[in-house]
C-alpha cells in the first residue's frame, strides 16, 4: 500500500484539474451564449443585435481575459469597444477588447485608473446600446472607484484590515460596494438605459449574486448599518481609516444615499447570468475520481469558516472512513468547495489553501495512505505563486526529519515556507479561472 502514495498523488492532481476544466470560461460562456445570424441568445433569453447602434464589451476579474476571448469568439467584429481589469499576467491576446492589468486583492492605482475608464465607457452608453459585462472572481479589488471623500489609500487600508481580522468575503463585500461608485449595483445604474448582459463566473460561496465582485449589475441587499455591524462584531472600528467610518455613518444617518435596491429602475433592462460555479468544479472533479476507481462524496461547495477547524473536520471525517469505512469504503474520495478565512496571527506567507493543508498534515499524521491536495482554482493562494499544497500521514515525519516544527510554522501563518521546504507546494501558473477552492482527500 506505501508505493500507492505516489501514483495517488497524481490522481489527486489529475482530479483537480478535471474539476478546472469544468469551469474553463470559453467553455462556460459558449454553454449561455449562442449567435444565430442576428440573435444573440444568453441562457433562453433572446436579443436582435441589429437593433442595437452599438456593443460595448467590459468587465472585471482574474478570468476576465479568457471570457473576453470567448465573447470576441461568438460576436466578432459586432463589438464596438471593450475593456476589462485583469489581475497582473492573466492575460491572453484579443482583437477588439483591451485589457488593463491591476492590483489583487489589494487593489492598486492601476485598478482605480481602469474602473475609472470602464465607469466612463459604461456612462456612455446610449438607449440603443448593447453593453456585456463579464465578471469573475477578483473583481472586487479590480474594480475600485471610490465614493468621493474616500481615498484608495482608503479602501487599501481597509481592506487590508478586513482581510486580516477574518471577515468572510461576503462581509468584506458589502463594505466594498459601501464605499464604491460602481460596486453594488452602482454599474447598472451608470449603464442604464441601456441593456445590460452580465455573465458570471462566481467565486463566492452560495453563489450570491449581489457578492459575486461585490455585485456591480445586480441590486445591493446590505446597508450601512450592515457595514457598520460588521466593524462591531470583529472589533476593528478603531482600525479602520477615518473617511471610511465617517461615510458608513453618513449614511446610517441618512445624509448619503444608499446603494441602488431591488425594484429600482436601474435594473429593469438587465440580465444576470451564472456561467459557472464551485459545484460544477466539483461535480466535474467526482466524475473523474469515479472514473479513477474511487468512491467519492461531495461534502459541499458552500463550506466557509476558519481554515484550521475546517480542516479539522475534514480529516475527522477522513480517520472515520480509514477506521470503520463510514460513510464511504475505501478506496474514498471526499470533495469540498468554498472559501475558508484565515485569522492572521503570525508574520510569515501563505494562503488558506496552503494552512489548510499544513493544519491537515498536522491532524493526518501517522494516518498511512491518504493524501490531502488544497488548492484556488485561479492558480493563486493568498500573495504567493502557490496554488495550494498537497501533503498526506507522512508530511510532519518528514518535516520532523528535515529540521521543521509544523504547528511553529502554523502558529505563525507561515506555510508557504513550509510546504517550500518540503517542495510541497502545489503550483499551476494562471489557470484564468476563478470559482473558489477545491479540496480532495484521498483515504486509500
Amino acid at each position: 500500500m506505501k508505493d500507492q502514495l505516489p501514483a495517488n498523488r497524481q490522481n489527486a492532481i489529475k482530479i483537480f484539474q478535471a474539476g478546472l476544466q469544468a469551469v474553463a470560461p470559453g467553455a462556460a460562456i459558449k454553454n449561455v451564449c449562442h449567435l444565430d445570424q442576428s440573435i444573440l441568445s444568453v441562457d433562453g433569453q433572446k436579443y436582435d443585435l441589429d437593433t442595437y447602434s452599438s456593443i460595448l464589451i467590459i468587465g472585471a476579474g482574474k478570468a476576465g481575459s479568457s471570457m473576453g476571448k470567448a465573447v470576441e469568439d461568438i460576436l466578432g467584429d459586432r463589438i464596438s469597444k471593450g475593456l476589462i481589469v485583469v489581475k497582473y499576467d492573466h492575460l491572453e491576446e484579443l482583437k477588439t477588447i483591451k485589457i488593463h492589468e491591476a492590483g489583487h486583492p489589494v487593489p492598486d492605482q492601476n485598478g482605480l485608473e481602469g474602473a475609472q475608464a470602464i465607469y466612463r465607457l459604461a456612462s456612455s452608453a446610449k438607449e440603443d446600446t448593447l453593453v456585456l459585462c463579464l465578471i469573475s472572481g477578483g473583481g472586487s479589488a479590480l474594480l475600485t472607484l471610490p465614493v468621493e471623500g474616500v481615498t484608495l489609500e482608503d479602501k487599501q487600508e481597509t481592506t487590508q484590515v478586513l482581510l486580516s481580522c477574518g471577515a468572510t468575503i461576503h462581509e468584506i463585500n458589502a463594505i466594498r460596494k459601501h464605499l464604491s461608485l460602481i460596486k453594488g449595483g452602482g454599474l447598472a445604474k451608470a449603464v442604464y438605459p441601456a441593456t445590460l448582459i452580465t455573465l458570471i463566473l462566481s467565486d463566492v460561496v452560495g453563489d450570491d449574486l449581489d457578492s459575486i465582485a461585490s455585485g456591480p449589475s445586480v441590486p445591493d441587499s446590505k446597508t450601512y448599518a450592515d457595514c457598520q455591524a460588521i466593524f462591531k462584531k470583529y472589533a476593528i472600528t478603531k482600525d479602520i481609516p477615518e473617511s471610511v467610518r465617517r461615510h458608513i455613518e453618513s449614511g446610517i444617518a441618512g445624509n448619503i444615499a444608499e446603494t441602488p435596491k431591488p425594484g429600482q429602475e436601474f435594473f429593469r433592462k438587465t440580465q444576470n447570468v451564472i456561467v459557472a460555479s464551485n459545484f460544477n468544479a466539483l461535480l466535474k472533479a467526482k466524475e473523474k475520481a469515479d472514473e479513477l476507481g474511487y468512491n467519492t462524496l461531495i461534502l459541499s461547495s458552500m463550506l466557509e469558516g476558519e481554515t484550521r477547524e475546517v480542516a479539522a473536520i475534514h480529516i475527522a471525517i477522513a480517520r472515520e472512513i480509514h477506521s470503520h469505512g463510514y460513510p464511504l469504503q475505501k478506496p474514498a474520495c471526499l470533495l469540498s468547495g468554498g472559501e475558508t478565512t484565515v485569522r492572521i496571527q503570525g508574520n510569515g506567507k501563505g494562503g488558506r489553501n496552503q494552512e489548510f493543508a499544513l493544519a491537515a498534515a498536522i491532524k493526518m499524521a501517522g494516518m498511512k495512505n491518504s493524501i490531502v491536495l488544497s488548492a484556488g482554482t485561479d492558480g493563486t493562494d493568498g500573495p504567493t505563486d502557490a496554488a495550494g499544497a498537497i501533503v498526506d500521514g507522512r508530511t510532519v515525519e518528514r518535516a520532523v526529519k528535515a529540521g521543521l516544527d509544523p504547528q511553529q510554522y502554523l502558529d505563525n501563518n507561515d506555510s508557504y515556507h513550509f510546504f517550500d521546504k518540503l517542495n510541497d507546494l502545489f503550483k499551476t501558473g494562471p489557470t484564468h479561472t476563478n470559482v473558489m477552492d477545491l479540496r480532495i482527500i484521498l483515504i486509500l
